[in-house]
């Protein structure tokens, strides 16, 4: 029986076969300090749940880390899905067969891909302007930007083929760009719709420099650089919010759209193994070393993905105010107040909109071009194709006249 053996070993000690006691309690208190660090660093799970079919979720970076984890969870409550991605479903077997995949293992059919290149604010445009071009507006359920890079430490800063920091772009700048132009489909959503943006962001916003501070070449780097637009990037949404509520629906009713953010946490997902790695074979060779090290004290993606999942099911979201920010499933205060700062927020918005303006211009004066180019190629290339086509004549011609006069010839040394 186990009491009278339990009281055995209390009166008498432990039998010769049993380790000693003091083994016993080392082993057991690191064996439970180990499991009380993954359940505290695991974090909280969600509890919320919401009807999601028919709804329509449009996600970035839905198809890796804890972007993954959250379409598929929503695909498995029956969400429509569109998945922007970077290359397009026709020129990508990987992208073609997760789709397939995905549908199979959650037994949804609504999950679709389209090709947006968030590097590039000419393919947001494009991709948005036929999103919004449609009558009646299309539905428009729900907007998750999953989506964001990083440079590893010690990495060179680097630029899209626009000219634009990348970290900067893809991180901020696309979001604002995006969200900027579905603006007039968001708002065009019927009153009876919860509509949520969610951004997820980073704790590390909260050691960001201000705004108002311009980083040159030589005071960049990559944690400033990603500090730097998620401050950026919870300042605009702030702004967004602002932006929602100010717009007069034509039936006099509230807007019914709202902005969330969400800090899911560290987790184990591709860009924390390339920061972790600094990019390098040597570091991966590490991470694979103390890997256990990452698997205790980081989250799984799926455990990452919990927060964002809050965000997306909870009920209460959808009612009162806009602008919360989720952490472990449940809302916490801003570290930054400055993220609530109107006048920086104006900066912001006027800045951005003063770039874009400004780098379209110049790309859509260097497309002309391009094309211009592309025309005068194509057109040497057919003036050149006609030239050999009348030189391979002009050939046969004569050789059909060479043939003629050696046959003439022949004929009259034979008379």
């Amino acid at each position: 029986m186990p009491i009278p053996f339990l009281a055995n070993i209390v009166f008498n000690g432990p039998p010769p076969w049993m380790p000693e006691t003091s083994r016993i309690l080392k082993v057991g208190s690191l064996l439970g300090t180990a499991a009380l660090t993954k359940w505290y660093c695991t974090g909280a799970t969600n509890k919320a749940e919401r009807n999601m079919h028919g709804r329509v979720v449009m996600v970035t970076g839905g198809t890796s880390g804890v972007g993954q984890a959250v379409v598929f969870e929503l695909a498995q409550r029956g969400a429509q899905i569109i998945l922007l991605t970077h290359t397009s479903p026709a020129e990508d077997a990987f992208l073609v067969d997760y789709v397939e995949d995905l549908r199979t293992r959650t037994g949804n059919e609504l999950i679709y891909a389209e090709q947006v290149d968030l590097a590039s604010l000419h393919s947001i445009r494009r991709f948005a302007t036929k999103w919004i071009d449609n009558a009646p507006p299309r539905r428009l359920d729900m907007i998750i930007l999953c989506a964001a890079t990083l440079t590893p430490p010690g990495g060179a800063r680097t630029e899209t083929t626009e000219g634009l920091e990348s970290t900067w772009m893809v991180n901020y700048l696309a979001n604002f760009h995006l969200l900027g132009i579905l603006s007039p489909a968001i708002r065009a959503q019927p009153f009876d719709r919860d509509v949520r943006i969610i951004l997820p962001t980073c704790s590390s916003y909260i050691s960001a420099p201000p705004l108002a501070q311009d980083l040159d070449k030589g005071s960049w780097s990559p944690s400033t650089a990603y500090a730097r637009s998620k401050l950026a990037l919870m300042t605009f949404g702030n702004a967004y919010q602002k932006h929602l509520e100010s717009y007069k629906r034509p039936d006099g009713l509230p807007m019914n759209a709202r902005v969330v953010f969400v800090d899911p946490g560290y987790s184990r997902t591709p860009g924390t193994l390339r920061w972790l790695t600094r990019g390098s074979l040597l570091g991966l060779l590490f991470y694979i070393l103390f890997y256990w090290i990452a698997w205790l004290v980081l989250k799984s993606p799926s455990a990452g993905a919990q927060s964002i999942l809050f965000a997306a099911l909870d009920a209460s979201l959808g009612r009162g105010r806009g602008g919360k920010l989720i952490k472990e499933c449940r809302e916490v205060d801003f570290a930054r107040r400055d993220v609530l700062d109107d006048e920086v927020a104006k900066r912001l918005w006027e800045s951005s909109d003063t770039l874009i303006e400004k780098v379209e211009r110049e790309q859509a004066v260097f497309r002309a071009k391009m094309k211009r180019e592309q025309e005068e190629r194509e057109r040497e290339a057919k003036e050149a194709e006609k030239v050999e086509e009348i030189d391979s004549l002009v050939s046969a011609i004569r050789k059909g006249k060479e043939q003629e006069a050696k046959k003439r010839k022949k004929s009259r040394k034979s008379a």
